[in-house]
């Protein structure tokens, strides 16, 4: 078993097929064709049906591995390099699409400058994609809401940020007051999926009012919910995140009653160790939302979220530590 074969059934499994595979690979068919055959060889079993193209579950769980293989043969490579203090390679960075709206222009106002040989890819998706995509090695951190859902993943506080009821200002209920969960159900509210954990918490602060929400629609993105309710078909309840600057003097978010923050963390694989790209990119991230001048209203970082690059992990009491709070 050599990285060439486990390379193209990483490929194929990306890709769909022997001959896409072998033009990412920038070779020709019959050398990948070779190299699953002696994958297939050593493992005795078959990974790829050649009839659909597809994996096999051996297949699936070939690539799976692979992945992580592959990932830590980087970091090795990207650690060596950075003796030489030259931060080199990818950072593939998942994220929440709320966190990313403001996460994603700070990194690529902070990355290049400092680092860079260093490659950033961008990956929006829900926290429940996200926790699968670090499980099989598909992004290398990601920037969730907490807790995560998923068990091969362990995670670190970074800021806790508001959730409110956003209007136009100027609206019947900008009064300055927090809004009572009990009218919710006369706003043709948008809300998220039942089952997620958002949603959840939302029904939960209805029940505790004595009403059940009535969405207009539901959705499984809060950035789509965002968008629309710029866009004005219908009200809903997000992170302040979500609340771009250009649209604080058309629109505000109203605190309501009995809704608590919510903690929005990174999350990396909880096997294998970060490399210096993955660590570099961390260290700016932590800087970046330590800033309060940089950050959206109503997000505030977590007290030792600046040191989550440092062995893996937050120093002790980090998840419980109070935030800090903006004038």
């Amino acid at each position: 078993m050599d990285l060439r074969q486990l390379n193209a059934l990483v490929a194929i499994a990306e890709h769909g097929s022997f001959s896409a595979a072998a033009d990412a690979l920038a070779t020709v068919q019959s050398n990948v064709s070779t190299h699953v055959k002696k994958l297939e060889r050593e493992l005795g079993t078959v990974l790829v049906d050649r009839a659909t193209g597809e994996l096999t579950e051996a297949g699936e769980l070939v690539v799976n591995r692979a992945r992580r293989v592959i990932g830590e043969l980087d970091a090795m490579t990207s650690d060596v390099t950075a003796l030489s203090h030259e931060v080199v390679g990818t950072v593939r960075l998942g994220a929440i699409g709320t966190a990313a709206r403001w996460i994603v222009p700070l990194l690529l106002d902070e990355v290049p400058g400092r680092h860079p040989m260093l490659h950033l890819v961008f990956v929006e998706a829900t926290g429940l994609g996200l926790d699968a995509q670090l499980a099989l090695g598909q992004v290398d951190v990601a920037v969730i809401a907490l807790p995560a859902s998923g068990s091969e993943v362990r995670t670190i506080p970074l800021f806790r940020e508001d959730l409110g009821l956003v209007v136009p200002r100027g609206h019947p209920l900008d009064t300055g007051e927090p809004v009572d969960p009990a009218i919710l159900p006369e706003l043709p509210l948008m809300l998220p999926l039942p089952g997620s954990s958002f949603r959840d918490e939302l029904d939960a602060v209805a029940r505790a009012a004595g009403v059940a929400l009535r969405p207009r629609a539901e959705m499984d993105s809060l950035r789509l919910i965002a968008t629309l309710t710029f866009e004005g078909c219908g009200f809903s309840i997000l992170p302040a995140g979500a609340l771009p600057s250009f649209l604080e003097d058309s629109w505000v978010l109203l605190p309501v009653r009995g809704l608590q923050p919510r903690l929005v963390g990174v999350a990396q694989r909880r096997r294998g160790l970060p490399g210096a790209p993955v660590r570099a990119v961390l260290d700016i991230l932590a800087e970046v939302v330590m800033d309060e001048d940089r950050t959206p209203h109503g997000v505030y970082p977590v007290a030792g979220s600046r040191h989550m690059s440092q062995s893996g992990g937050p120093p002790p009491g980090a998840a419980t530590s109070p935030v800090t709070t903006k004038p």
